[in-house]
């Protein structure tokens, strides 16, 4: 890949995330119009697609944004309200720079009409607001929109500034082209800029990368100091700037400070407000400023520092360049991937010089094993920390089908967000957004009642939906709770025994009835709805959630409303786990669901009764693996209890002993083995054998329906 492309790569990546916060940033404006930020943050990321766009060969997206940016030129100007029809094709706009951002400027026919139809839409926004004169020519803004060839003598709407912009040298590290700026700037009125290349050096020195010119600029306009400030909002950390307002021109002062101004571009001279005032105070005609200038000795060796303040200023100095003043990079997620496999790779080879450390008894190499496996452990817990991410960062999504799917819907909806800041492994947070989206549809189609239905009921108008993201012990959960509808067990029974799912006598305990509705194609809805689909969606969420050894947990009370908890692990790679033996076989139980461990006698567990045992004084459901896996062989006189966290409670599993803590990497078993239910992958061991990573919440699910009555596990 050359270096063009690595570039327009790097500016797609930025701009999928700037399209993202101008997401977020839209959907809290609605909720405060007159949030002044927001509508700031707004015009800057239109004003950066703008012109990364046009720098890289997005010009559709550069000519669509500089439109937007008009308006909410408009809009921070305070000559336009923030409005729901104003909210809503700026949220249709952002949906087309998706597209634009990912066709291009190649654009077929549907998304060319499209195109057009939106740029239609915002144009007649502008023109009714510019008074009928029509968007502004790109570059500018209909608030920059003024006839650069028609000053009166005497029209103070018109002021000229002196602008200086010293770039840092290391200014195009960031995909910035001062040119741009320079162009940009001289769309805003009549402008002289004067480049100025002594920093330049010899050939045999010259840095490529490096940006050794600085500007002058000399501008008439009727735009204010803050606009033309705006033109350097994103270069202000890496350039020196000033901007000096000069004064209020007539006809004649406007030709004098042109004639100087020219003067200064031909000569390659720098400028010196002093002379500028000189110029105007001693000239009666035109013709006297050449007399005047040759009067102007040394004007390149003037020093500026004791310049008059002739106006306002505003001057903008770069922030020092430390080392440490870089605190992220971005990364591409293909080398955090790789990082994480090595890291995999280096935790299985580390297992196995320790084992064989400890098998040919030889001191100095533990010590250096003992040494590796701690640096290990440390290279692991950074590398699975690099690969975290916040779940806020797909909250917009769901946010925005919140706020399309209410309006369609006619229904008024709160939707809460806890915990934003809990992070998970970016593979389980790209695998969990169309689970979560299903859910969140749901909640609006079926939970949420209509304004007046909720009205009868006794409930608020505006229903609510929380999505809260929480942390518990080795797992992350993810609530989404509605105060709707609910669902009815009794309803769910009669349409499962309808269909065939279950038999007519068979019962079920409330989790059970409520877990059907994860059966394909069931569903209560007695209408078809295109918003939810055609029964056949819950399924696929809990396939989706299984195959990353997540698991769903559905409570839900009528007319009090659902509540789905989605249990995932932090990470899919690599895991701390407890090793331990059943006959010759190895197994891995995740550690973080270990809460303690217990010694009992083979007796014990022969004669429980309806498989409880007591610990402690409690009395604890159990099941015996050795018995449930079908492993036959001698059953040792010393077994050992596990005592697992499964929902709200306990359970115990019996093994015959714990090898120890042991770092898991997970692999995948294959096709063949994708319908098992409570295996969640293998591991390879120190000795080169294959051990079995169990999910406990499944083993016991699945062998408490099998051998205990519902009420058995607590």
């Amino acid at each position: 890949m050359d270096m063009m492309e690595e570039f327009k790569q790097k500016f797609i990546e930025e701009a999928e995330e700037l399209i993202t916060n101008l997401e977020e940033s839209i959907l809290i404006l609605e909720k405060n119009p007159k949030d002044q930020e927001q509508v700031q943050l707004i015009f800057r990321i239109m004003h950066t697609l703008k012109g990364n766009g046009g720098m890289f060969g997005f010009n559709k997206i550069s000519e669509f944004t500089h439109n937007l940016e008009s308006i909410y030129d408009f809009v921070r100007n305070g000559d336009m309200d923030v409005t729901t029809d104003l909210l809503n094709i700026t949220l249709k706009a952002v949906d087309h720079l998706k597209v634009l951002l990912e066709v291009g400027d190649d654009l077929d026919t549907q998304t060319q009409e499209t195109h057009y139809h939106y740029t239609s839409q915002i144009e007649q926004i502008i023109s009714r607001k510019s008074g009928g004169t029509g968007p502004a020519p790109r570059g500018t803004s209909p608030a920059r929109t003024i006839q650069t060839n028609n000053f009166h003598h005497g029209e103070s709407a018109f002021s000229t500034y002196f602008i200086s912009f010293k770039p840092n040298d290391y200014i195009f590290n960031n995909g910035t082209n001062p040119l741009y700026l320079m162009d940009e700037i001289s769309t805003m009125g009549h402008a002289v800029a004067i480049p100025h290349f002594e920093n330049v050096p010899e050939i045999t020195s010259f840095e490529p990368t490096k940006c050794y010119t600085w500007w002058e600029v000399f501008i008439s306009t009727k735009e204010n100091r803050g606009n033309l400030a705006d033109v350097f909002i994103f270069v202000e950390d890496d350039a020196i700037i000033e901007i000096t307002e000069i004064a209020d021109y007539d006809l004649f002062e406007e030709k004098a400070f042109n004639t100087y101004a020219e003067f200064l571009q031909t000569e390659n001279q720098h400028a010196d407000l002093k002379e500028i005032k000189k110029i105007i105070d001693n000239a009666t005609e035109i013709t006297d400023i050449p007399e005047i200038l040759e009067e102007s000795p040394g004007l390149e060796q003037t020093d500026k520092s004791d310049v008059p303040q002739l106006g306002d200023r505003e001057i903008k100095k770069p922030k020092p360049k430390a080392e440490s003043s870089i605190s992220s990079i971005r990364v591409s997620s293909d080398k955090v991937d790789t990082l994480m496999n090595l890291v995999s790779e280096m935790v299985t080879v580390q297992a196995r010089l320790s084992l064989f450390a400890e098998q040919n008894n030889i001191p100095e190499l533990i010590a250096i094993s003992e040494n590796v496996q701690k640096l290990a452990k440390q290279l692991r817990d950074n590398a699975f920390s690099i690969s975290l991410i916040p779940i806020g960062s797909i909250l917009t999504r769901f946010q925005r089908l919140v706020r399309d799917l209410s309006n369609e819907l006619g229904k008024k909806i709160n939707f809460e967000i806890e915990g934003e800041e809990t992070e998970l492994d970016k593979t389980i947070i790209e695998r969990i957004t169309d689970p979560l989206l299903h859910i969140i549809r749901n909640c609006l189609d079926h939970g949420i009642e209509k304004p007046e239905l909720r009205l009868e009921k006794g409930k608020p108008e505006t229903g609510s939906i929380l999505f809260k993201a929480y942390y518990s012990g080795s797992n992350v959960h993810i609530m989404v709770r509605d105060d709707g509808a609910g669902l009815d067990p009794e309803r769910i029974l009669s349409k499962a025994k309808k269909k065939g799912l279950i038999d007519e006598s068979e019962i079920l305990d409330r989790k059970q009835i409520f877990d059907l509705i994860f059966a394909p194609g069931f569903s209560t809805a007695e209408v078809v709805s295109d918003v939810s689909g055609r029964g056949v969606g819950m399924d696929v969420v809990n396939k989706k959630i299984s195959e990353i050894r997540g698991e769903v947990l559905i409570e839900s009370e009528i007319d009090k409303g659902t509540t789905m908890t989605i249990i995932l692990p932090l990470t899919l790679s690599i895991i701390d786990g407890m090793q331990v033996q059943i006959d010759d076989e190895y197994y891995i139980i995740p550690l973080g669901a270990v809460h303690k461990i217990y010694s009992i006698t083979g007796t014990t567990a022969e004669k429980a009764f309806d498989n409880v045992i007591v610990l402690e004084g409690e009395q604890l459901p159990f099941f015996n693996l050795r018995k449930e896996f079908e492993i036959g062989g001698r059953v040792p006189q010393k077994l050992e209890v596990l005592v697992v966290k499964y929902e709200h409670g306990m359970v115990g599993l019996i093994i015959d002993k714990v090898i120890g803590e042991y770092q898991t990497v997970l692999k995948p078993l294959g096709k063949h083995y994708k319908k098992q239910q409570f295996i969640s992958g293998g591991t390879i061991l120190g000795d080169g054998s294959v051990a079995l990573v169990l999910d406990t919440n499944k083993i016991i699910s699945k062998f408490s329906r099998k051998n205990t009555k519902p009420e058995d596990v607590k």
